[in-house]
């Protein structure tokens, strides 16, 4: 049965989210609270932890997984962004979007967009996981928890324990998260001069980004 850590989410207990950071470092998958919805996350160098988080979300490898990241120059080790692209970003982090960008030698090439070389990248606001990627010290690969077959993202802790013990290592309960998803937000075609492209309208407003 998959471990359950109940944390207050405004000042969470250390040696729980250390627990779920020693998990992560195994190789193991955990369900994140996140400020949109629940999320599953591992370690980002952790191949077979990557191939299983595909099979539970049941998505290839043209589906784009996200890195979240504990600020912009987090951020910005991982993608190429250039002054336009920085300054959009900016003005939407922390908070419920992701962005599409070229990804950097230091991003696995299993992980990004085969044909693309893109990867999704947020800087969320949420203290919770915040305070476990400062603990982990680096970014953590994840994928909204929306099951398969299924439209809607999970958000109660207890419900995904229910769900996924037999899949994932351990769900860290901060409280129910908003059932939205992030926006998703196609950066790379600023780089050739072009408007951003909205792929996924979710949690996030769209006004923030001037769009």
């Amino acid at each position: 049965m998959a471990q359950y850590f109940e944390v207050h989410p405004e000042n969470p207990q250390q040696r729980l989210l250390k627990q779920a950071v020693t998990l992560l470092e195994r190789g193991e998958i955990v369900a994140v609270p996140t400020d949109s919805s629940y999320a599953l996350a591992c370690h980002l160098d952790d191949k077979d932890a990557v191939d299983q988080l595909r099979r539970i979300r049941q998505v290839d490898d043209k589906h784009h997984l996200t890195l979240l990241c504990r600020d912009l120059s987090e951020l910005a080790n991982y993608a190429r962004v250039d002054n336009k692209q920085y300054r959009l970003l900016k003005a939407a982090t922390p908070g419920p979007y992701t962005f599409l960008l070229e990804a950097t030698k230091e991003v696995p090439r299993r992980v990004s967009h085969p044909q693309r070389k893109t990867i999704g990248l947020r800087v969320p606001d949420h203290k919770v996981l915040l305070e476990l990627l400062a603990l982990h010290g680096a970014p953590l690969l994840a994928t909204t928890l929306i099951p398969p077959g299924e439209t809607e993202a999970l958000n109660d802790a207890q419900t995904i324990r229910e769900r996924f013990e037999k899949q994932i290592a351990a769900v860290i309960d901060a409280g129910a998260c908003p059932s939205q998803p992030t926006t998703v937000v196609d950066l790379t075609p600023m780089g050739s001069g072009d408007d951003p492209v909205v792929v996924r309208q979710g949690r996030g407003a769209l006004a923030v980004l001037g769009l």
